[in-house]
């Protein structure tokens, strides 16, 4: 059976402002695929993120995310590309002065949706899939990290993405509320959708494996489908 290409890079060179930090990159990722990028500090992790996300231009090379071409992209087009990709911030970029509930109105609001009982329901909907079905009335600081988190990843889901794009997701929690947040991960993955997630978090390397792929010396090296060995990450 053929595998089904929501991300496909070929000979990609990846920006980070106005500087080369990748070249002449290959990576593919299957829809219901969990891939880990992982790399030292100022390799690209981010920057390749944010190119499949369309917030770094593609200036040479081919990259197809979700049926878009990213090389021919039109600035109207992004609005739709994003809908298609949910993204898992390492410092959660919630709301302060907002509820739960009031956090996923405004991006719900900000995508389009305008009906107001449909609304609560997706609300309702994706909190209980990350298990905060009740508190979606608690302000952020009412949360503690993991929950945070939590409410990150439910943001991320309400507009049903084919991608899950995690940035360093784990890299503020404790080892315990890591797990839990690496085992909703994977359930999203194995509802379907593919996930990147960018870290260095090597205990969740060990503990929950997935192909993984490094990028060193500018290049992205051939995915692992075992653990990579590497250090000072």
């Amino acid at each position: 059976m053929a595998l089904d290409k929501i991300i496909e890079l070929t000979n990609a060179d990846i920006y980070h402002k106005d500087h080369l930090v990748m070249s002449d990159v290959n990576f593919t990722v299957n829809k219901g695929e969990f891939v880990y990028l992982i790399g030292k500090t100022g390799t690209g992790k981010s920057s390749l993120l944010k190119t499949i996300y369309a917030e770094i231009p593609l200036q040479k090379g081919v990259g197809r995310v979700a049926d878009y071409d990213l090389a021919n992209l039109k600035k109207k087009q992004i609005p739709f590309l994003r809908r298609k990709i949910g993204i898992v911030f390492q410092d959660f970029q919630l709301l302060t002065d907002r509820s739960a509930n009031e956090n996923l109105t405004f991006v719900l609001k900000a995508t389009g949706w305008k009906k107001k009982k449909e609304m609560e329901q997706r609300i309702q909907d994706v909190l209980e899939k990350v298990g905060l079905g009740y508190k979606g009335y608690k302000m952020p600081h009412e949360l503690s990290g993991g929950e945070q988190q939590r409410l990150s990843i439910a943001r991320a889901l309400l507009n049903d993405p084919e991608i899950i794009l995690a940035d360093e997701p784990t890299g503020n929690l404790d080892p315990e509320t890591s797990g839990g947040i690496m085992e909703l991960l994977f359930e999203i993955k194995n509802s379907g959708r593919a996930v990147i997630m960018a870290t260095h978090d090597y205990e969740m390397l060990k503990k929950f494996s997935a192909p993984t792929m490094k990028i060193e010396d500018g290049k992205l090296n051939e995915r692992e489908n075992k653990i990579i060995e590497f250090d000072n990450l």
